[in-house]
């Protein structure tokens, strides 16, 4: 985080059991989300600087894919809020999927339209370079080709007027990609970063980061918005 001068850093798939706040000895908070039960796996959680933890205003948990986070910004009557996700996979059941789905539509009702809303995390979802249907929310510059999470996922943030920020921005295959095999041969773009499609002029760019040490087969994907938090209760 320090390196990259990150003030949000979202993780999917921590295996971490229930949901809580952590200090760091560093200064940074985690906020984490997960399964109830003593099984670690999935689990999702945002991990704040010391800027951004000014400015929280609240956050919810629920369940093991999925937290939420809204922070006050400078600009008034209007939030930021962040949903971080952890989706299932492209191979699983699709009653797991229509489960996932629908908890994230709950989570989603209740954000305010005026807010800035951000969607990010694991969403296993390939979109796919074709963007016929979906060009209101997402561009051309994108890897591979459709799958069914990937249509899940398009259709979910055009009902949203979410802006799918990996696809509208030009970048080299290497800053595109988010997940690579373990044999080095197959590259995925399956981590994603969106926003309202209001505030589609806020983000300046989201790319993938390979610098980023995060000991894990995804590579960072990094969304710059250009935004000012504001201290809570001032």
């Amino acid at each position: 985080m320090k390196r990259y001068r990150l003030h949000i850093l979202g993780v999917s798939e921590t295996h971490w059991i229930q949901s809580g706040q952590k200090t760091l000895g560093s200064g940074e908070l985690i906020l984490f989300s997960g399964r109830e039960l003593n099984h670690h796996s999935k689990g999702v959680a945002l991990v704040l600087g010391k800027y951004a933890q000014k400015s929280l205003r609240r956050w919810e948990p629920h369940g093991e894919r999925i937290i939420m986070a809204s922070f006050q910004t400078r600009s008034k009557n209007i939030n930021m809020n962040i949903v971080q996700i952890y989706a299932p996979t492209n191979e699983a059941q699709d009653e797991e999927k229509d489960v996932f789905y629908d908890l994230l539509q709950e989570v989603m009702d209740k954000l305010p339209k005026k807010d800035i809303n951000i969607l990010m995390g694991d969403a296993n979802a390939k979109i796919g370079r074709e963007n016929t249907g979906y060009d209101r929310i997402m561009g051309s510059h994108n890897l591979g080709e459709m799958n069914d999470n990937g249509e899940r996922f398009a259709n979910f943030c055009l009902f949203n007027k979410m802006v799918i920020g990996g696809s509208i921005f030009h970048h080299k295959r290497v800053h595109k990609a988010t997940w690579v095999s373990p044999d080095n041969v197959t590259e995925n773009q399956i981590d994603h970063f969106c926003v309202s499609q209001r505030f589609r002029r806020s983000l300046n760019d989201v790319i993938v980061q390979r610098g980023a040490d995060i000991g894990s087969d995804h590579h960072m994907l990094l969304g710059k918005l250009k935004l000012r938090l504001k201290k809570q209760g001032n």
